[in-house]
């Protein structure tokens, strides 16, 4: 039962706790106890239309604390019409956690203190990445989620070996892509390390500009926000 459950604090980083349960089989009393964990600026409690709305139609496995939010703007339709064009969908896996949200509180970048991310780049996905870049195809990065784990599997050559593990990566200007060509996402808050990302995607100017003329069109912006698409 719910009031059964207890936990250990093996660690505490900051705000991060590490915690182990002291239970084996506790997946059924976090669903009913726990709450859609909604990012940090959206200061409503969660509503049972958050848990379709704030999920991908892709998601396949449990591990996230937050949704790789370029990906809400897919829903089944729209993939299939993707296919139909002869355009092909791989699909990868990025545990988000909840350093996505830290901002950067270092002049220094290279002194920020990253966080791990687990990953899972299947074999499957791998060669169909490979063989599109070695045909001269364009690799499409949904999310800045996609790009890390690509980017933090790339080799020398620009192919991709598959693999799982964490990664930390830290994306910034000059950085220069490996693997992608190509990304869509949303508008990222100020000073987040995701704002960096699409500033090493597109370069910071040009990133400006952008953001500038959706504050005038009054985009919306953020997780539940519209996307953009750098190429």
């Amino acid at each position: 039962t719910n009031s059964d459950l207890s936990f250990e604090v093996l660690s505490r980083d900051d705000a991060v706790f590490r915690i182990q349960f002291n239970q084996t089989d506790i997946m059924d009393d976090l669903e009913s106890i726990g709450r859609m964990p909604l990012p940090p600026y959206i200061k409503r409690q969660s509503e049972n239309v958050d848990l379709s709305r704030y999920q991908t139609v892709f998601a396949r496995q449990s591990g996230a604390v937050a949704a790789p939010t370029a990906g809400l703007h897919f829903t089944d339709e729209i993939i299939q019409c993707i296919k139909d064009k002869g355009i092909s969908i791989a699909e990868l896996t990025l545990h988000v956690g909840a350093g996505t949200f830290k901002p950067v509180a270092v002049e220094n970048l290279a002194d920020h203190p990253m966080h791990f991310e687990r990953y899972i780049l299947d074999t499957e996905t791998a060669e169909l990445i490979n063989q599109t870049k070695t045909a001269g195809g364009n690799i499409v990065a949904v999310g800045t989620t996609s790009v890390r784990t690509l980017e933090s599997c790339a080799t020398e050559t620009g192919q991709v070996a598959p693999g799982s593990g964490k990664t930390n990566l830290f994306i910034y200007p000059p950085y220069q892509m490996k693997v992608i060509d190509k990304l869509l996402t949303n508008f990222h808050l100020p000073k987040s390390t995701l704002l960096m990302l699409v500033s090493a995607m597109a370069g910071s100017e040009l990133i400006r500009d952008a953001y500038a003329q959706a504050i005038q069109e009054k985009y919306r912006f953020y997780s539940y926000g519209d996307c953009m698409f750098i190429e």
